[in-house]
């Protein structure tokens, strides 16, 4: 019986994600179901968190997630944030239409919803378009598009520096 009871929450729960969803990078984005696979998930209504383990993986639209670990936090219902964990989880979505998707890679990723901004720390690391920003910390504002950069302290392993690759622009030819 409680294998039924957990089973029903669990579909309660991820019936109220779908209903829910705020993020919005691509316009369609916020408008498309979410799909979370994971080996195991807990739910808390208490708290409102949801905590998944093992090769979890969050879609949404465009939007990708991928970690070992992932907990879901709902204010009044609605997901408020997302923190992913693992052997550098992964982030990936598609800022504008026809446009590149952005990746992201870290040790630890806090997604704010609402904001559409993500912080990776831990061998942090974006990529948009072809360019690529690494360092202890990066904070991703999706909506604008822009990324902050934060290099390591100086007792920290490594260079303690923020590491860049700008690619030019091509240059738009007249006929």
């Amino acid at each position: 019986m409680t294998i039924i009871n957990n089973f029903f929450r669990s579909s309660i729960f991820l019936i109220g994600i779908l209903a829910c969803a705020t993020v919005n990078a691509l316009p369609t984005d916020r408008d498309q179901p979410i799909y979370v696979t994971a080996d195991t998930a807990t739910i808390n209504d208490t708290t409102g968190i949801t905590t998944y383990t093992g090769d979890v993986i969050v879609k949404q639209g465009s939007l990708l997630i991928e970690a070992a670990h992932v907990d879901i936090y709902r204010v009044d219902g609605e997901m408020d944030k997302l923190i992913a964990k693992g052997k550098l989880a992964h982030f990936r979505q598609q800022p504008k239409e026809n446009e590149p998707f952005s990746d992201g890679w870290g040790l630890h990723m806090v997604y704010l919803m609402d904001d559409q901004m993500l912080t990776i720390t831990g061998d942090a690391k974006v990529i948009q378009d072809k360019d690529t920003f690494t360092g202890k910390k990066i904070v991703y504002d999706i909506d604008r598009s822009i990324v902050n950069a934060f290099g390591s302290d100086k007792g920290d392993s490594g260079n303690g520096r923020v590491n860049m690759v700008i690619q030019p622009k091509k240059a738009k030819t007249t006929p």
